[in-house]
C-alpha cells in the first residue's frame, strides 16, 4: 500500500476514535479536551508547520494554512507541511472549519526553551550542602484551556537510592506553562526522601472536570503552593542514626549487639499519607497511605521490617511505583505500589467528587493470593488494555493484575530494569511484553523474554547467566515485521518473533522517539537521538542536543518525551546542563504520514503519565505504529467535562 493511500486509511479508521482497542459505551474512556498544539519549527528547506490530529476529525476535514495573513496551502489527512518559503519571522494559523487556530511563530532554532526557577540548595544536618537538579517531568492541562503544562521533578544533588543511607535534601514540584510561566511549586518536606524509587508523581484528570490533578505520597511537613501544611509541620522522621555501618545489603540487622544496616537519612517511621492536588497547586485531598510498613502501623523494629519486607532498613519496603489507568474504562484512576523484591502491594484510588477513595487493593503476601506473584515486579511498571475488554490492566514485570486487581498471570521470571509492553509482534494476536531480567538463577537462565501480555505464556527468550540490565523492543528495521530487540546479556538482534536476524545490534538500549519522517522509530540515548542503518548495521546521529543533558546517570533518560506538541512524533525535552532551563525538541522533518495524536490513544497518555515512576520507559501505543502496519481497530473517547 502506498505511504498515501495508508494514511488515509489509517485516519479513516480513526476518524471519531482514539487508537487503542474496542470499547463498549459503558467504558467510553474520557480524556483531556486538546487543542491543536500548532507549531512551526525551522528547518533544513523551510519551516515545518505541524498540528494535531484529533479523534473526531473527518477523513475529509481541510486544514487552510496561513502565512503573514495570507492563505498559502490546504492539505487534507495529514497534520504537518513543509513551508519552502518560511522565514524565522513568518507567523501562523491553521484554519480549520472556519475557525483560526492562534498566531504562533517559528522556533527559530528547532526547539523551545523554558526558563525554570532554580531552587536554592541548603545543608543536611551533618553539614554536607546540595544544590538541585532538573529530574523528570509529565504533562498535564492544568487549567482546562486545551494546552499542556509541564510539572517538573526537582532532585537534591544529594538524592539516594534505596541500598545507601545519607541525609537528602526535600523533593520539588513545579509547573511551568510551555510559555515559561511558573504557576507554583510544592514542597513535599523533609520526611520524603529524595530518590528514583521514592517520589512517583501522576497527572490525570482523574475527576473529569477538564482540569488536570497531581497525585503523589506526603508526609508531615509537605506544603502546597499556598503554604498548607499537611500533617504535622514541625515532625521529624529522618533517621539521625550515624554511627551505623555502611554498605549492608545482606539485610541482617543484628551482629555482634550492632545494628549494621545503614539508617542515616532514612525515613522508616512516621505517618504516610497519599495527596491530591488541584491544578493550582492547592491540596484538595489527604488520606494515609496504604499499605503502612507493617500492619501494625507506621512504626516498627527493623527486624519486623525484615521479616515483612525481607530487610530492616527500608532498601525493600521504600521502593514505590505507580501509574495511571483507566480501570473502569471510563476515568483514570491512580495506581500505587510499594515493593517488587518480594512482598508486591499495589493499590487502586479513584479520585471523585473532591475525595480520594480506594478502588481495590493487591497483597501478594495476603491469604488466597497464589503463589508467585511476590518478587515479579520491575523498576517500572506498564499499564495496557491486554485483554482488550475497554480497561486497563497492570503489567508489574513478570506479572500481571486484572483491571479489578486480581492475579491474572505470572511468569515467574522475576526482577527486571527495563518493561515494553504494546502490539511489538502484530502477527502474533494481542499485544506483547518484553523486559529483561537480573535473576538467572531463579528464572532458569534467562536474560529477556518476549511474553504474551494477556497470558504471560513465554513466547521467546534469550539466555544469560547474569544480571541483563537493559534491553529495549522497537521497530528499527523494515525487512522484519514488528519490533526488534536487543538487550545487554547479548550483542545480537532479535525480531519481534525471538529469530537472530544480527550479530550487530545498536550500543543504544535506553530511549526511543519517533523523529524522521518514515514510520520506524529512532533512539534516544543521553541527548543524542540516533537512526539504525540497518544495511550498514550502525547508528548514525540525527540530533545532538549540545548545552543539554539526560537524567538518571547511566539510565540516561529524558527529562520527558512524548507527542506532546504538533503532529504524531514525539517530542524530546531535556533539562540545561546548568538547570537553569528546560528545552523542548520537535522535528523538522517533513512526513507524508497522519495519524490522530498519539496522547488521545489510552494505552500511550497513560504511559506519558507513568513515564517518571523509577527507571523510565518509553511510551508505546495500543498498537502496532512502524513499517508495514496496518489501520489500527476503533475505539470511542469522550473528551472535556
Amino acid at each position: 500500500m502506498s505511504a498515501k493511500n495508508l494514511f488515509r486509511a489509517l485516519l479513516l479508521a480513526t476518524a471519531t476514535t482514539t487508537l487503542a482497542g474496542a470499547a463498549s459505551a459503558d467504558t467510553q474512556r474520557r480524556m483531556e479536551k486538546l487543542d491543536r498544539g500548532a507549531i512551526a519549527v525551522k528547518g533544513e528547506g523551510g519551516v515545518l508547520v505541524s498540528w494535531r490530529l484529533l479523534a473526531g476529525d473527518a477523513d475529509s476535514l481541510k486544514f487552510d494554512i496561513w502565512r503573514d495573513g495570507k492563505k498559502v496551502k490546504t492539505v487534507t489527512g495529514v497534520s504537518s507541511w513543509l513551508d519552502p518559503d518560511g522565514v524565522p519571522g513568518s507567523s501562523y494559523q491553521i484554519q480549520i472549519a472556519g475557525q483560526k487556530t492562534a498566531l504562533f511563530k517559528p522556533w527559530e532554532n528547532g526547539w523551545l526553551d523554558i526558563p525554570l526557577d532554580l531552587p536554592a540548595g541548603g545543608t543536611t544536618p551533618d553539614g554536607q550542602a546540595y544544590t538541585y537538579t532538573a529530574n523528570d517531568a509529565s504533562v498535564g492541562d492544568l487549567d482546562g484551556d486545551g494546552d499542556y503544562e509541564i510539572i517538573l521533578k526537582w532532585d537534591p544533588t544529594n538524592s539516594q537510592d534505596n541500598s545507601r543511607g545519607g541525609y537528602t535534601g526535600p523533593v520539588l514540584l513545579d509547573a511551568y506553562t510551555l510559555e515559561g510561566k511558573k504557576l507554583w511549586r510544592i514542597d513535599l518536606g523533609k520526611n520524603i526522601r529524595a530518590g528514583a524509587h521514592y517520589t512517583q508523581f501522576m497527572v490525570a484528570d482523574y475527576d473529569g472536570d477538564g482540569k488536570a490533578e497531581l497525585v503523589v505520597k506526603t508526609a508531615d511537613g509537605s506544603r502546597d503552593t499556598t503554604g498548607k501544611v499537611i500533617g504535622n509541620p514541625n515532625a521529624d522522621w529522618v533517621s539521625k542514626d550515624g554511627e551505623l555501618e555502611q554498605g549492608d545489603r545482606t539485610g541482617s540487622v543484628q551482629r555482634d549487639g550492632k545494628l549494621m544496616a545503614q539508617f542515616q537519612g532514612r525515613i522508616l517511621s512516621g505517618p504516610e499519607y497519599l495527596s491530591v492536588f488541584n491544578g493550582q497547586g492547592e491540596v484538595v485531598d489527604t488520606i494515609p497511605y496504604w499499605p503502612t510498613r507493617v500492619p501494625e502501623g507506621d512504626t516498627a523494629t527493623p527486624e519486623r521490617q525484615k521479616e515483612i519486607w525481607g530487610d530492616g532498613y527500608g532498601n525493600r519496603s521504600e521502593r514505590y511505583l505507580a501509574g495511571v489507568a483507566w480501570l473502569d474504562g471510563h476515568l483514570p484512576s491512580a495506581v500505587m505500589a510499594r515493593g517488587y523484591y518480594g512482598r508486591s502491594t499495589l493499590v487502586a484510588y479513584d479520585y471523585r467528587n473532591g475525595k480520594l477513595t480506594q478502588r481495590w487493593t493487591f497483597d501478594s503476601a495476603a491469604p488466597g493470593v497464589p503463589e508467585g506473584f511476590g518478587g515479579q515486579g520491575n523498576h517500572q511498571l506498564s499499564v495496557a488494555d491486554v485483554d482488550m475488554d475497554g480497561r486497563d490492566e497492570i503489567v508489574y514485570g513478570s506479572m500481571a493484575l486484572d483491571d479489578n486487581g486480581q492475579p491474572l498471570w505470572t511468569a515467574k521470571l522475576f526482577h527486571g530494569d527495563a518493561l515494553h509492553v504494546g502490539d511489538l509482534d502484530p502477527e502474533h494476536p494481542g499485544l506483547e511484553r518484553f523486559g529483561v531480567h537480573e535473576s538467572p538463577r531463579a528464572n532458569g537462565g534467562i536474560g529477556s523474554a518476549m511474553l504474551d501480555a494477556k497470558t504471560g505464556a513465554v513466547l521467546w527468550t534469550t539466555p544469560t547467566d547474569k544480571d541483563t540490565g537493559r534491553g529495549i523492543a522497537i521497530d528499527v528495521d523494515p525487512r522484519y515485521p514488528g519490533s526488534e530487540a536487543w538487550a545487554s546479556n547479548s550483542g545480537q538482534m532479535y525480531s519481534a518473533k525471538g529469530q537472530v536476524i544480527s550479530e550487530t545490534r545498536p550500543r543504544q538500549q535506553n530511549f526511543a522517539v519517533w523523529w524522521d519522517g518514515d514510520l520506524l522509530r529512532e533512539i534516544l540515548d543521553g541527548n543524542t537521538i540516533s537512526k539504525w542503518d540497518w544495511t550498514a548495521q550502525e547508528t548514525k546521529p540525527l540530533l545532538v542536543a549540545t548545552g543539554f543533558t539526560s537524567n538518571n546517570g547511566t539510565k540516561a533518560t529524558p527529562t520527558l518525551s512524548g507527542d506532546i506538541l504538533g503532529d504524531w512524533r514525539e517530542e524530546v525535552v531535556l533539562r540545561a546542563e546548568d538547570n537553569r532551563s528546560l528545552r523542548i525538541f520537535s522535528t523538522a522533518i517533513p512526513t507524508s504520514y497522519g495519524f490522530v495524536t498519539l496522547m488521545q490513544d489510552g494505552q500511550y497518555r497513560a504511559a506519558i503519565a507513568w513515564q517518571n515512576t523509577a527507571y523510565n520507559q518509553p511510551p508505546h501505543p495500543s498498537f502496532h505504529l512502524g513499517d508495514g502496519m496496518k489501520a489500527p481497530p476503533k475505539t470511542r473517547i469522550k473528551t472535556g467535562n
